[in-house]
């Protein structure tokens, strides 16, 4: 794989045109359904979020919003413990995403303001160093990598494809830059039984999202 560096400036030359052509190849329209925001059996959701989405969604306890990414992480007699690189939409105790309610329309209590994978799924672009969400692709066209989801193959409007696309493009910029800032950042924090630390692009922090380390 290239450099991060290399796939960042990749990122931020991508024709946002084109990836609304890919789009309107594949068609897409959200039926509500609600898969992409509810656990699977014996797999809670997981959607990467970007530590200012969480500050943008929150006023108050971090842990209301985000959760530490549990891959990497190990049962520990107490719990998860160990250390994560990525913070997740916090869970409720289904195992949805906490923000998903059937009840309203969409199903997603904070739709106008969610993270840019909600935004942005079914689909991702292939570029290293960005993620999948959902697993492998299921289809794709040029740049544009689609994935598990009932609404893909229906008709979308360019308008709505052109604002995916730019989305999707803001998207892969910023999980590049997040994962620089990751490596660039990262200062080991020596972790107790039981305890977590994420490292983020602003440095290691505890599940609470306070700085960790100090």
């Amino acid at each position: 794989m290239d450099s991060l560096e290399t796939e960042l400036a990749r990122a931020r030359e991508l024709d946002t045109a084109s990836l609304a052509d890919a789009i309107e190849s594949i068609g897409f329209e959200c039926t509500h359904c609600g898969a992409c925001c509810t656990a699977e059996p014996d797999d809670d959701h997981t959607a990467t979020v970007f530590p200012d989405e969480v500050r943008e969604l929150t006023d108050d306890e971090w842990r209301d919003v985000a959760r530490p990414m549990p891959y990497g992480l190990e049962d520990g007699p107490d719990g998860p413990e160990g250390e994560t690189f990525e913070w997740a939409l916090q869970t409720d105790a289904c195992g949805d995403c906490v923000f998903y309610d059937g009840d309203e329309s969409g199903g997603c209590t904070v739709h106008a303001d969610r993270p840019l994978i909600c935004h942005t799924y079914p689909f991702s672009v292939a570029l290293g160093g960005t993620s999948q969400p959902m697993g492998e692709a299921v289809d794709s066209e040029g740049m544009v990598r689609a994935h598990e989801c009932e609404g893909l193959g229906r008709d979308i409007s360019r308008a709505e494809a052109e604002e995916l696309a730019a989305a999707l493009k803001e998207r892969a910029v910023r999980e590049l830059e997040e994962a620089i800032g990751v490596r660039d950042n990262y200062e080991p924090v020596a972790t107790d039984a039981g305890e977590v630390v994420v490292y983020d692009s602003e440095g290691p922090k505890r599940p609470d999202g306070t700085p960790a380390g100090q």
